[in-house]
């Protein structure tokens, strides 16, 4: 058998093969398996990256794009942008091919033959390596003595094919064009970046390019295999990588605003360049860019996909749906180069009126108030308010006059009070509505009404309790104990309103009118649906309470007057109440303060004039101090002065027990000669053979004349008498008993 060199030189390339191929493909299955948490590559480089070559690359990406290169890929075939990626994604492909340099220095690249090839082929089993090739150079003169190059075909389904390039050809230098090749790979070289300096790579990555032969964007890892031994032989091993499908979001990153599963945070970190994130041209104060992703193989490298969309509150007229990325991008250009100002003139969004959330147009979306209008209203009020407090200084200076003596001065103080607080809900509601604002005006409302009635109807109720009495016994009730019966409602308003204020406190709330404008009313719930069903049942029973007394006698008619002021307060609120959920159900601002001042105005503004006005007229004519003579003509005499009601209600008068005792023996001695009276003329009408003794009371009249006759002649000429008698009066000038109402009279005549 003869020898033969080559046999045994191939023999032992195998058998390095061998022994080296089960650890590659060990190694290769598990490499596979992408790695889901996957540290950040930190590109020291980054550091030195500009705006200037940011928009560099998206010009490049933009030629490429729209195809306007023409004679520039016959003159270069490689296109380099100026910004690196993130090379994480490709941590395991990395090992990969240092792996593979590792095994070609071990057994040595001067044994070249099928173990390029198969180190070439297997390096192509990886999901992302789209090429790979391993070359042979002289370390001498760099003249390539052998060289393989692998590219995989489109979709992986066909076996790789052999590439053969002009710039790489043996016995010559492979050409500098290419980006992945440097003779010697380093810091310096401007082709390569820098490797962090934490990680032990054996490599460099080249910045993204353009090849213009395959027509997609590759990005290159690049590995100098050392010469082994007293060869001059070294080697060179390079893998591509096709990024054409990686997305150029110009947008900012979503990690910033909304948190990331890790679905999206891998989907962020293996699909889209994070270079170009916030590369927008978008006016960020008042506009949101919204990623478009192009369709299609090879078009996602796009400049200006995608959309600039205003934000809530910003509108566009000229365009609705937002602007397109592509003409931002152009206008963006015009404005820095100071060709055009459309950029900041035209491709702008502007602000929405006032308190418009959204809009499509400069159409104001807030009700505007007519501030010299409500400003008037608020005047009126406030006047009325100081005429109140002026009211109250009349009343205590005058407090000894009998028209106000008799009508409990401390009463009418508190009456007034109320009538103030009511009239400042006028100041509460002026301004824009706000939470302090609402509290006020629930407080004023709610309480003011309180105090007030609450005074009227314990005068009334005082008169109804005296009116109803049924016998000669004289009922009192002073002013300190009515005040004992007020001082408990007021405190139950007290809290209702303090536990309003403090568990849920009004706020203010944005309504629209009917023409679609918004403004701010004070909020209505069950808190102030409870309360109206209290003060209507309040009001019922003061209704009830002057229908009692509707034919009490009482000095100056006071207790008709408060019958009156109830009676309006009631109809008001509920006129006021269908005004403002039927007729004005989407009324403006305006309009709703006017209607509040018209319920103001007709119901306190009223009472103050129903209760006040005719006593402060009498004072006025020089009448305070006399009484009111058409009652005493109804018949209240002086021994209702003394019937209890008129006893405490002016703290400086002590009661007179003798004038008392006195006046009750009178209506005793009265009493008692009417029923006298009465049983002789019952005794003559039912005896009438009885004769008239000479010189009786019936024997002065004619023969003629019938006991009825003379009776009804001494009844009437009795009352005369009475009536001209001087009485006394109670101090709430009231009638106190329903049993006789005047002497002489019955309580039926």
């Amino acid at each position: 058998m003869v020898y033969q060199p080559w046999t045994c030189f191939h023999s032992k390339i195998f058998m390095g093969i061998g022994r080296f191929l089960p650890l590659l493909l060990i190694l290769t299955a598990t490499l596979s398996i992408q790695v889901i948490a996957v540290k950040r590559n930190v590109i020291h480089s980054q550091n030195y990256i500009t705006r200037e070559f940011i928009e560099s690359s998206l010009q490049t990406i933009n030629e490429i794009a729209t195809e306007k290169l023409g004679t520039k890929c016959a003159s270069k075939t490689f296109h380099t942008l100026q910004v690196p990626l993130n090379t994480a994604r490709y941590e395991g492909t990395r090992q990969k091919a240092d792996l593979a340099s590792i095994i070609l220095q071990d057994v040595g690249i001067n044994h070249h033959g099928g173990l390029f090839d198969a180190v070439a082929k297997a390096l192509l089993n990886d999901e992302f390596i789209s090429g790979a090739r391993v070359l042979l150079v002289n370390v001498s003169n760099g003249a390539l003595i052998s060289s393989v190059w692998w590219n995989k075909n489109v979709g992986g389904l066909s076996e790789p094919s052999r590439i053969e390039e002009e710039g790489i050809q043996i016995g010559f230098e492979p050409s500098k064009e290419y980006p992945w090749y440097e003779d010697e790979p380093g810091l310096r070289s401007p082709k390569f970046i820098a490797s962090p300096e934490s990680d032990s790579y054996r490599g460099w990555w080249t910045y993204p390019y353009y090849s213009c032969k395959q027509q997609c964007w590759i990005l290159s890892y690049s590995i100098p295999i050392p010469p082994l031994g007293k060869h001059g032989i070294k080697g060179f091993l390079s893998i591509d990588i096709d990024v054409s499908e990686l997305q150029v979001n110009q947008c900012s990153s979503p990690r910033s605003k909304e948190p990331l599963t890790a679905n999206k945070y891998y989907n962020e970190i293996f699909s889209q360049i994070e270079i170009f994130h916030g590369s927008n041209k978008c006016h960020p104060h008042s506009m949101l860019c919204e990623y478009r992703p192009p369709y299609g193989r090879n078009t996602a490298w796009i400049r200006g996909a995608y959309q600039c969309l205003c934000k809530p509150g910003y509108y566009s007229i000229r365009h609705r749906d937002g602007f397109n990325g592509t003409v931002m991008e152009v206008a963006y250009k015009e404005y820095r180069d100071n060709t055009s100002s459309y950029y900041e003139d035209v491709f702008r969004c502007t602000r929405c009126a006032e308190g418009c959330v959204t809009c499509n147009s400069p159409a104001p979306c807030l009700a505007s108030y007519n501030w010299a209008f409500r400003i008037s209203i608020l005047t009126i009020s406030i006047m009325c308010a100081c005429c109140t407090i002026v009211l109250s200084c009349y009343l205590y200076s005058h407090r000894k006059v009998k028209v106000f003596k008799v009508a409990s001065p401390i009463f009418l103080t508190i009456t007034l009070l109320g009538c103030a607080i009511m009239y400042m809900e006028m100041a509460a509601i002026f301004p824009i509505l706000d939470v302090t604002s609402c509290i006020a005006t629930k407080w004023t409302r709610h309480f003011g009404f309180c105090i007030t009635y609450t005074a009227l109807l314990m005068k009334t109720w005082r008169v109804s309790l005296t009116y109803r009495v049924k016998s000669a016994h004289k009922v009192k009730l002073t002013d300190k104990q009515l005040l004992q019966w007020m001082v408990p409602i007021l405190l139950v308003m007290l809290i209702y309103l303090s536990t309003w204020t403090l568990s849920a406190t009004p706020t203010a709330e944005v309504i629209v009118d009917s023409n679609g404008l918004k403004f701010k009313q004070c909020v209505y719930n069950w808190w102030d649906h409870s309360l109206a069903i209290g003060e209507v049942l309040f009001l019922g029973w003061g209704i009830r309470v002057c229908y009692n007394v509707r034919n009490a006698e009482s000095l100056y008619n006071e207790a008709r007057m408060i019958s009156y002021a109830i009676y309006n307060i009631a109809l008001v609120n509920i006129l006021m109440i269908c005004f403002h959920l039927i007729i004005f159900p989407q009324a403006g601002p305006d309009v709703k303060y006017f209607l509040g001042f018209i319920r103001t105005q007709l119901s306190t503004t009223t009472t103050v004039v129903l209760v006040f006005g005719p006593k402060v007229l009498r004072v006025l004519r020089g009448q305070g101090d006399q009484w009111d003579h058409r009652a005493r003509v109804r018949g209240i005499t002086a021994s209702f002065s003394l019937n209890g009601i008129g006893q405490g209600l002016v703290p400086e008068d002590s009661p007179d027990l003798y004038q008392e005792n006195e006046e009750l023996k009178e209506e005793i001695q009265k009493l008692a000669a009417q029923i006298e009276f009465m049983k002789i003329v019952n005794m003559e009408m039912n005896n009438r053979h009885i004769k008239p003794k000479p010189g009786g009371y019936f024997s002065s009249a004619s023969s003629i004349q019938s006991p009825t006759s003379k009776a009804t002649a001494a009844q009437t000429q009795t009352t005369r008498n009475a009536k001209e008698q001087t009485s006394g009066v109670s101090e709430d000038g009231h009638s106190g008993h329903s049993g006789t109402n005047s002497v002489g009279k019955n309580s039926n005549g």
